[in-house]
């Protein structure tokens, strides 16, 4: 510091425009993501979405260089207050993206929202940090939780199904899904069935079943999870009986290794990769080219929430230090998203439009969910109305 004094003092001694030391410095961005075990798949697709539009935007954001900083959360909170902690207190990070798991988002987020960080979700959208526990130091660039769950409710109940059985893991975003999906369901369930984090065998829950012959069934269960359930569900013969809805548990962190065994499976997004917007066909084509894999939502939230601190920087001058410019201009979100529609909430949750999709076949041979139709407009989560620390 004494140093960058003196050399500002001799040059305005010279006459000479000094540069602040701020405009030699990286802009700094943690990642925190679940990067290993049966679900890394997803936070390699928020990675990946993150690293091409950094590269889309010639490695800086808001004309500054960057430095990413990428740490694996494990799926344990507690693993990852320690690395949130690592990031604002030793590495000093500016932004925060992550995490994927919402688990991982309610233990995070008072370490990293109190230090000042901004903290960017590119996937967990948990219902508390929606509403009553909303920051203004906390914004998603993907959903609240709920939300494509709703849109399997509606579809069930559009579709006059009588009789659903529901599926979900025992953790928060598993009784969030469950919650979304009753909010605009009115019919009968069932079976709500709540099973442990990271089950793989689902052979007791199929056997219930074939015994009740719902004339539905809905699951949220995402990553490894997933792939399981769609491949024991298929192989049980209970695919061509009873239709199978559903929210990231068929897309395209689960495709590649479910296969044949997910076509015609619905899900519920806010996105699909054959969304037909030049943005969006550019996107999914540098995608493949880059990873071999076609792009699921956390891959394009990913890439959306570098926009998004692009958007801010820009609009800042580049600069971090004051915090209060810098949440004004991300709450802006003055960019294009991927997915067109994009503007955030009072929560700073994304108002955004919401599909019904259904597992295809691409010409190249891999697999990947396609738009059948637009199930809401414009859609704010249900939390926002409780919310009021971020305005």
């Amino acid at each position: 510091m004494k140093l960058t004094v003196k050399t500002l003092g001799l040059a305005a001694a010279f006459g000479i425009a000094a540069v602040p030391a701020m405009a030699q410095e990286k802009v700094k961005v943690g990642l925190l993501l679940t990067l290993s075990g049966p679900s890394a798949v997803l936070g390699q697709h928020a990675r990946d979405g993150f690293q091409l539009a950094l590269k889309d935007l010639g490695n800086k954001l808001g004309g500054r260089d960057v430095e990413v900083i990428v740490v694996d959360d494990e799926l344990k909170p507690d693993v990852a207050v320690q690395k949130a902690k690592g990031l604002v207190e030793r590495d000093k990070v500016d932004f925060v993206v992550g995490p994927i798991f919402s688990n991982v988002a309610v233990a995070t987020h008072k370490p990293i929202t109190d230090s000042k960080t901004f903290y960017i979700s590119p996937n967990a959208g948990p219902s508390n940090l929606a509403g009553k526990s909303c920051d203004p130091y906390f914004f998603a660039t993907s959903y609240q939780n709920d939300q494509n769950h709703e849109v399997l409710g509606k579809v069930a109940e559009n579709r006059g199904y009588k009789k659903v059985y529901l599926l979900a893991p025992n953790y928060q975003a598993g009784k969030d899904a469950l919650a979304g999906f009753k909010r605009h369901y009115k019919g009968e369930i069932v079976e709500e069935s709540y099973v442990p984090l990271n089950t793989l065998d689902f052979q007791s829950e199929l056997a219930k079943i074939a015994s009740m012959q719902p004339d539905a069934i809905f699951t949220f269960m995402p990553g490894g999870m997933g792939v399981n359930l769609v491949k024991q569900y298929r192989a049980a013969g209970l695919a061509d009986r009873i239709p199978f809805l559903s929210a990231f548990t068929v897309d395209e962190s689960t495709l590649p290794a479910q296969q044949d065994a997910a076509l015609g499976m619905f899900g519920g997004s806010n996105w699909a990769p054959n969304l037909d917007t030049p943005q969006n066909k550019k996107f999914v084509q540098d995608y493949v080219a880059a990873y071999n894999s076609v792009p699921a939502s956390y891959a394009m939230h990913g890439y959306d929430a570098a926009l998004l601190i692009d958007s801010a920087l820009k609009a800042t001058g580049g600069k971090t230090d004051d915090k209060e410019a810098v949440r004004a201009a991300l709450k802006k979100a003055e960019f294009k998203s991927l997915r067109g529609d994009f503007k955030f909430g009072a929560n700073n949750f994304p108002v955004q439009d919401f599909y019904l999709v259904k597992v295809g076949k691409r010409q190249d041979g891999k697999f990947q969910t396609e738009i059948v139709e637009k199930v809401f407009d414009d859609y704010a989560d249900a939390y926002a109305k409780e919310c009021t620390a971020t305005n």
